[in-house]
């Protein structure tokens, strides 16, 4: 049985089978996020740029994996704590488990996600994460188990992130960077022949979480020396990378396929 709350605040619990066209993406909590002072944990709220909404957040792992579905072009919309799945185990005791996030796709196709760093994963969890995912694959949702993050990948896309908000966008400024950046260059350099640095480069930031613009960000700091250009479709990225599609977070983020759950189960 799946448990959740709609966008009106209603309560509904369903067959898990009911449940394969509800915009759980819309959801909303079906638990309440923890702020006291003292936890081990962080909460807080992400706003997610692609869909204008604010989405909760347990720990600072969780928020780096909630920015990178914000920063991934085929990803629409996600919502935290989205249902409660319920189940009885092996033992008859009844179970229940909250997935951190659903995420909708551009395609249309859900994906259900829970974080945790990879050397956290005691048995009983990696239990309620295999009957995650073979209930993913009966409802015909993708599931993903994510764990660590590429550091340095993080932290470039948490420096753009700080430009992802439309006031970051001067479209005069926009149109020249695309057009310096059309062959491929310097990010700095770029930036330099676009015009004024403290005003060129907001734009260039908010341009490459647009991914209009494009660069290997796991491939250094942003500095310099890393190169950007201008994306194009399929188009090579410096370093011999290529430009993320749809749901490329998944490969960026270091998760786990529902396969992985099942095995650790």
């Amino acid at each position: 049985m799946v448990e959740f709350q709609a966008a009106g605040g209603i309560w509904r619990c369903e067959p898990l089978s009911w449940c394969c066209g509800v915009r759980f993406e819309d959801a909303l909590p079906v638990r309440p996020f923890r702020f006291e002072k003292g936890l081990r944990s962080f909460a807080g709220w992400w706003y997610f740029a692609t869909s204008g909404t604010h989405v909760g957040f347990e720990s600072w792992l969780e928020r780096g994996h909630l920015m990178l579905m914000d920063f991934d072009p085929g990803v629409r919309a996600v919502s935290s704590q989205p249902f409660w799945l319920r189940w009885h185990d092996g033992l008859d005791r009844s179970r229940r488990h909250a997935p951190d996030y659903f995420a909708r796709r551009d395609d249309g196709t859900g994906v259900v996600v829970d974080v945790r760093p990879d050397d956290r994963i005691p048995d009983r969890d990696a239990e309620t994460f295999a009957v995650t995912a073979a209930a993913c694959r009966a409802a015909g949702w993708e599931y993903r188990r994510a764990g660590d993050l590429d550091p340095v990948l993080a932290a470039n896309v948490r420096w753009l992130s700080r430009y992802r908000h439309r006031r970051c966008l001067v479209p005069e400024i926009a149109a020249v960077l695309l057009e310096v950046f059309a062959g491929g260059r310097g990010l700095f350099e770029g930036a330099g022949l676009a015009g004024d640095r403290l005003r060129v480069l907001p734009v260039l930031f908010h341009l490459m979480w647009q991914r209009q613009l494009t660069a290997d960000l796991a491939a250094g700091p942003l500095a310099r020396r890393l190169s950007c250009a201008r994306a194009g479709r399929g188009e090579a990225l410096p370093g011999g990378g290529r430009r993320p599609g749809p749901g490329r977070w998944r490969g960026e983020c270091g998760d786990q396929r529902d396969r992985d759950a099942g095995a650790a189960g």
